[in-house]
């Protein structure tokens, strides 16, 4: 009776252990197939990755905008100018890289880039706007002077590896008194990053 017994129970021992071990084959069979089924991204490479700046076109590079504003490395925000209307509008790029001086403290943890940098550099691309032909058609040196800021609007942080892509309109300008008004908006990967209602500035003779 208990040679009966220990058999029992060394089947029934046997056949859990055969049960689990097929549990256990079907869940690794499906993991494998749904791991097989899933598509795997293309990998794009270096080329093509390269091409997508192939059709948007510099006017102004950053040399050249070294010759119309001021500024100079570490507060020259504009790299380069890819969109240009004189006197009504410009498209300007600012490439976000991890080695600015603001990233040691702002944050050292997480780096994001201060938002009054944000508008700095927009209001640069300004700038650009306000001491180009026809608004400034003097041959003689001009600065302009960030004068005012209304109705800011920060939506995404901005980060190392982050092309801020800047976009600013001319409002109206008063030739008399060389005042300008302008709007802005920045976006980053089609997101907009942050959005100013009413900038001003006066243009001052050097």
């Amino acid at each position: 009776m208990n040679n009966t017994l220990k058999c029992l129970v060394i089947i029934v021992v046997i056949t859990l252990i055969n049960c689990f071990q097929l549990n256990q084959l079907k869940i690794s069979l499906k993991l494998r197939m749904s791991t097989e089924s899933t598509p795997q991204p293309e990998f794009i490479g270096a080329k093509k990755f390269s091409q997508k700046d192939l059709n948007i076109k510099t006017v102004f590079s950053s040399e050249q905008i070294s010759k119309i504003l001021p500024h100079r490395y570490p507060f020259l925000l504009v790299d380069r100018v890819v969109e240009f209307e004189p006197g009504k509008r410009a498209v300007g790029i600012k490439a976000v890289t991890a080695n600015e001086p603001q990233f040691t403290g702002h944050f050292p943890d997480r780096p994001i880039m201060p938002g009054v940098l944000m508008i700095e550099a927009m209001a640069q691309l300004g700038g650009i706007i306000c001491l180009s032909p026809p608004i400034n058609e003097s041959k003689e040196p001009r600065l302009f002077f960030f004068t005012g800021v209304s109705g800011v609007r920060w939506k995404s942080p901005v980060t190392p590896g982050d092309s801020l892509v800047m976009e600013m309109s001319l409002v109206a300008f008063d030739e008399r008194l060389g005042f300008a008004t302008m709007t802005g908006k920045a976006y980053v990967g089609g997101r907009i990053a942050v959005s100013v209602e009413e900038f001003t500035f006066a243009l001052a003779r050097q």
